[in-house]
Formats: C-alpha cells, sequence, structure tokens
C-alpha cells in the first residue's frame, strides 16, 4: 500500500511539473519570463530582460554582510572613445558625449575569505552628448551587480536602468523620446593609489516603445577615476 502511494505521489509531483514548463493557457510569471526571453528578437531587449530579475533579486534577497549604510565608491569622469554598434541597429549619425559619474556600495554583499565576490551598486551619471549638429544633456540611474575584490578598486559590474534625454533627436536620428532604458556593463582596476582607470559600455535606446523607425546608440567610454 505505501509503495503505490509513493508511485501516485511520483507520478502527480512529475505531471505538474510539466505542466509547469507547458505554460498553461493562463501562463505563471516563470513561464511569461521565458516566453519573453525566448521570443524576443533584439539582443538587448532580451539581456535586459534576464538581467533584471537578477538585479531586483539581489536587493530584496538577504545577504550574510550588511552595510548600515549606502556608501560612495567613486566619482569619475568619462569620454566616448568609440562608436562601433553592438546593439540594436546601425546608427546614422557620429557621437560625443563626456560625462560625470559617481557610483554607490549598496548594503547586499556575498564575500568569499579572499575578499573577493559580489556586491550590488548604483550607478549615476550626467553629461553631455552632442551628434548631428545638435547637442543635449543625458543623466542615468543604473542598478546593477558587480564581481571584484571588497574594496571595488577592481571589478567588473553590468545593470539595467534608466536614462533621460533633454533632447531625442539628434540629426537624422531619433531615440524616440526623452525617456532611455539604460543597458551597461564595464571595468576598473587601480593605477596609481586612489586613482584607477575603467572601461565603460552603454546602450541607450527606448526598447521600440515609440515605434520601430526609433535607434539606440552604443557608447564605448574611458573612464578616470578616484576611489575613496
Amino acid at each position: 500500500m505505501c509503495m503505490n502511494d509513493a508511485r501516485d505521489w511520483r507520478r502527480h509531483s512529475f505531471i505538474a511539473t510539466m505542466k509547469t514548463y507547458a505554460c498553461p493557457t493562463r501562463p505563471t510569471p516563470l513561464c511569461k519570463t521565458r516566453l519573453m526571453l525566448t521570443t524576443s528578437a533584439n539582443p538587448a531587449h532580451a539581456f535586459a530582460r534576464l538581467l533584471l530579475p537578477v538585479v531586483i533579486c539581489s536587493f530584496l534577497a538577504p545577504a550574510p554582510n550588511y552595510a548600515e549604510e549606502i556608501q560612495l565608491l567613486n566619482l569619475s569622469v568619462r569620454g566616448r572613445v568609440a562608436d562601433e554598434t553592438v546593439l540594436g541597429k546601425d546608427q546614422p549619425e557620429k557621437f560625443e558625449a563626456y560625462d560625470l559619474s559617481a557610483n554607490f556600495a549598496l548594503p547586499w554583499t556575498r564575500y568569499r575569505d579572499s575578499d573577493w565576490g559580489l556586491s550590488t551598486r548604483l550607478m549615476t551619471s550626467a553629461g553631455l552628448i552632442s551628434g548631428g549638429g545638435e547637442k543635449g544633456v543625458i543623466v542615468s540611474v543604473i542598478p546593477g551587480i558587480a564581481w571584484g575584490r571588497k574594496d571595488s578598486r577592481f571589478s567588473v559590474d553590468a545593470g539595467v536602468g534608466a536614462a533621460l534625454m533633454s533632447r531625442h533627436e539628434f540629426g537624422t536620428q531619433d531615440f524616440g523620446g526623452p525617456f532611455q532604458f539604460a543597458l551597461t556593463a564595464g571595468a576598473g582596476f587601480p593605477v596609481y593609489k586612489r586613482l584607477g582607470l575603467g572601461y565603460r559600455f552603454m546602450h541607450y535606446s527606448d526598447a521600440g516603445v515609440n515605434g520601430g523607425d526609433t535607434i539606440g546608440a552604443d557608447f564605448h567610454m574611458i573612464e578616470l577615476g578616484y576611489w575613496f
């Protein structure tokens, strides 16, 4: 009798698992996420949808190391050095961009005894962008996750956030609107005492919210920073 009950329990568990994976008529949030990732034609959108839940979960999940307050990590100046398109459509205009950035350490971290591990941070920036004979201002706020040393002097990071532009038309290129989604990835390392160098990739686009004719931009930037 017990063996039959065990077989029935395993059979029903297997059927329930298959139903969850197959996404029934009214999909669960997990199924919706899977469908969004597999049906997205834009790599930038798929990357954002994949990374965003990770960032949100890193903020909500408890961690063994908890700082009492948000701390300023570094201040840096950045400039765009290349215009190769990585995500989205080719850009019809050439851009120049310069900004100031401030990165903050958030309280959720997980480090090993070697002082290497994962952390969360908030990346902010404000600067100037010019292209197609037009100039504008752009500001961004991007939560992200980082892997590196506990002092954050050497780290690689990635994040998904939002940006606002004072104008969205630059010559023949239309970003679609003042609100933009912002994707970033970067790396930094120390060079002398509290000074460090880094590379920053930034992608701005409206993710097709304002129609299929809008075009975003990729920024490849070099940054010089001061670590606190």
